[in-house]
């Protein structure tokens, strides 16, 4: 009797365990197996561990986690870096400028501007008798607006023979045969567009580098209003993490034109990962532009000069850097001039930035730092206002000395 007890409760067990694993089988599936034929779309993304397969959940995208580089130049993993879209909605989206319309106010400004280049020259050289005093004020009027020793001989050199040949002093004459050998010495050969055209399968990933004081993450605003202005995409990462509140600046540039900026709530967080997670995510959200502000590396410290090489190697585990732009103080002269060569040594200068380029500046900087570096001046400001950077053009830029 015991036996047959025994035997009719392991039956009703059995019983009931294959009937609660069936139930749970019909509930879990909504689909009959083999109704999609085919392969699942790169978008739709299988559901993660622990959601229903045929259940649909519409939930806030959780914020990306802190991804270390592979390598052993990885940044410190600790840092959480998010997309900084807070405001956006509630911030004024600002239209800016069309690019034309910038370079002609800044053309404007500089000719309203006191640069004693062109001015001096013409005055010199109008003279009825140019004499070897004239001309050492002449050599001395270039090399005090920063122009540098070896183009002020080429120029000199150049004047002198044509002034010999031609022997006109008429202005209008003298005023040509400037223009012309300063635009030889501006070298309006020199490539300067941006790199900012969108790779196939990537973004243009730029950086910005410079000393602090030099108007840099401005820059990188004031840029990002020039790409906005040519319908670019664009995506901004704040790796200057140093300095205090350039991140919140840099985000505020973004707002007013509705662009994206990644950057990290950790203060002193590793700027490689900040700059590694910014690229990241241009590519993931497919956007046209990447630009990756800097911390301001003073020239004299080799450590941070360091820490900008690596923060460009970790970008390159992903994208190649297509645009490395140094903003230099127009103002600053010789120093700028030291600056910029303490740079090229570490990244790969492809373009100069030159801002404060109004009355206080030295005309003859452009030149002298084209020649120091064989890297052409792509940019020029005028002024703090939000559409006073555009790109620098050889000619208008002598013809607005000289007027």
């Amino acid at each position: 009797m015991n036996d047959v007890t025994l035997i009719i409760l392991y039956a009703v067990i059995a019983i009931a365990v294959v009937g609660t694993v069936a139930i749970l089988l019909l509930k879990g599936r909504k689909t009959p197996p083999g109704t999609y034929t085919t392969t699942r779309d790169a978008n739709d993304q299988a559901p993660a561990a622990g959601q229903g397969a045929g259940t649909d959940v519409l939930e806030a995208p959780p914020g990306p986690p802190a991804r270390p580089v592979p390598s052993d130049e990885a940044p410190a993993t600790d840092v959480e870096v998010a997309d900084d879209l807070a405001g956006l909605e509630t911030v004024a989206v600002e239209t800016p400028a069309p690019v034309q319309g910038r370079l002609a106010r800044l053309r404007a400004r500089l000719v309203k501007s006191n640069n004693a280049l062109g001015k001096g020259l013409l005055a010199l050289l109008s003279r009825d008798d140019i004499d070897e005093d004239v001309w050492d004020e002449i050599e001395e009027t270039l090399l005090l607006a920063d122009l540098g020793t070896e183009p002020t001989m080429e120029l000199v050199d150049a004047l002198r023979e044509r002034v010999k040949v031609e022997g006109s002093r008429d202005p209008e004459h003298v005023k040509m045969m400037l223009r012309e050998e300063l635009i030889k010495l501006v070298d309006p050969g020199m490539d300067r567009s941006l790199a900012v055209d969108r790779h196939s399968d990537r973004p243009a990933v730029v950086m910005v580098v410079g000393v602090n004081g030099v108007g840099k993450t401005t820059t990188v605003g004031k840029l990002a209003r020039v790409l906005v202005a040519e319908n670019k995409d664009v995506l901004l990462g704040a790796a200057d993490t140093f300095r205090a509140a350039a991140a919140e600046q840099l985000a505020t540039w973004g707002q007013r034109v509705g662009v994206p900026t990644v950057k990290s709530d950790v203060d002193g967080a590793d700027p490689a990962s900040v700059a590694f997670e910014a690229v990241k995510a241009g590519i993931d959200q497919e956007v046209d532009v990447v630009m990756v502000d800097t911390a301001g590396r003073l020239q004299n410290k080799v450590g941070l000069m360091d820490e900008l090489g690596k923060v460009k190697r970790v970008i390159e585990k992903q994208a190649t850097v297509d645009e490395v732009l140094l903003v230099l103080d127009a103002t600053t002269g010789q120093n700028g001039l030291n600056q910029a060569k303490v740079f090229s040594e570490v990244v790969n200068i492809t373009g100069i930035v030159l801002t404060k380029l109004d009355g206080t500046a030295k005309g003859g900087i452009v030149v002298a730092i084209q020649r120091s570096l064989g890297v052409p001046v792509k940019l020029i400001g005028l002024g703090e206002g939000a559409d006073d950077l555009a790109p620098f053009e050889a000619e208008g830029f002598v013809d607005a000395l000289l007027n």
